[in-house]
C-alpha cells in the first residue's frame, strides 16, 4: 500500500463526495453548516488538499443523506 493522497482511490471519493453533495442540492456552505465546520473544510477535501478519515467519511455521508456504500464501490473500482 502506497500513498494514498491524489491516488485512483483517493480522486474517486473526491469526486464521489462532490457528486453527492451536488445530487443532494447543497452547497458547500449549506453541508459544512450541516457538518458545524467551516466552508473550507468542504471544499480542501472536495479539492484533495487533504484526506477524510472514515469517522468524518460517515458524518460526511449522513449530512448529505447519500449511500455510504455506492461512494466505496467507487473507491474499489478504482483501486482495481
Amino acid at each position: 500500500m502506497g500513498r494514498t493522497l491524489r491516488s485512483p482511490g483517493h480522486l474517486a471519493l473526491m469526486a464521489a463526495l462532490k457528486q453527492a453533495r451536488l445530487d443532494a442540492g447543497l452547497t458547500q456552505t449549506e453541508l459544512a453548516d450541516r457538518l458545524k465546520r467551516p466552508q473550507s473544510f468542504v471544499a480542501k477535501y472536495e479539492n484533495g488538499e487533504r484526506k477524510v478519515e472514515v469517522v468524518e467519511f460517515v458524518q460526511i455521508v449522513t449530512a448529505i443523506g447519500c449511500d455510504g456504500s455506492s461512494i466505496m464501490d467507487a473507491i474499489r473500482r478504482a483501486e482495481d
